[in-house]
């Protein structure tokens, strides 16, 4: 079905595996439609749990293709913001994806890629990888990655990394929030696996009611509105099937109904 992705399934963990090692998973307009497509078939899967992105090859993603850029230099405008479009919406349908995202990320993740590995809830790297807004070294700005990246970093760091274009390496990344953590090479999978089997631990319903609480509470000031609209979210979930069971499971000292 993909010729630029593979997607493995192992229980209730799908993982989105960028398949360009020859071009370092280098974003192309078939890359792009292709995870857009991906990321919606595995969130309306209600098989998948948990979604891993991930690269094939030495990088996990270097960012934009230069042939693909070059042609998009010669493109009109319109032409442009129709490309920078779909970009933008395969971010943003990474971004909202009701499920967890956790970005296993090893050497390179530049432009793009930084941006992919920002829009997933959670981003852990290999000793090897290195990050970088790559984008005003091409003579563009990192538009379409910066609500994530920004997200990740805050304004202050992005107004360095975004006009620099510095390298970042793994320790760094994590120290300014674009990786949660990092981990040497030969830990990587085995961490993954790790904090992967700790969302499985989690309903399913509460943790994309997490993420919608998250995007709905941060940058706001705590108001009556705040107050009363946090209120609101924990008295709809405190009587669900699934809150029962939680609390069920957690009094009966046994595993929750959604645990494997």
């Amino acid at each position: 079905m993909y010729e630029t992705l593979d997607i493995e399934r192992a229980g209730a963990v799908a993982t989105l595996w960028m398949n360009r090692p020859e071009l370092h998973n280098a974003f192309n307009a078939q890359l792009i439609s292709e995870l857009t497509a991906g990321c919606r078939e595995l969130d309306a899967d209600p098989a998948v749990r948990v979604v891993v992105l991930a690269g094939r090859g030495k990088s996990f993603s270097a960012g934009a293709d230069l042939n693909w850029m070059k042609a998009a230099g010669e493109a009109s405008e319109e032409a442009n913001f129709a490309d920078a479009m779909k970009l933008a919406t395969m971010l943003r349908t990474l971004a909202e994806m009701s499920k967890p995202t956790v970005a296993r990320v090893h050497g390179a993740a530049l432009g793009g890629g930084m941006g992919l590995a920002c829009a997933c809830d959670i981003c852990i790297a290999g000793e090897r990888a290195v990050f970088a807004a790559s984008e005003v070294r091409f003579g563009i700005i990192p538009s379409a990655i910066s609500p994530y990246v920004i997200r990740a970093i805050g304004e202050r760091q992005a107004y360095r990394y975004f006009q620099t274009a510095e390298r970042i390496d793994a320790r760094r990344a994590a120290e300014l929030g674009i990786a949660h953590e990092a981990v040497t090479s030969e830990a990587l999978d085995a961490r993954v696996r790790e904090v992967v089997e700790a969302l499985l631990q989690g309903g399913p319903r509460s943790q994309n009611a997490a993420k919608e609480l998250i995007r709905a509470v941060a940058q706001r000031p705590v108001d009556d509105a705040l107050v009363a609209d946090t209120a609101r979210r924990i008295a709809s979930l405190r009587t669900t099937p699934e809150a029962k069971e939680g609390l069920a499971a957690f009094l009966g000292k046994r595993a929750a109904a959604w645990v494997a």
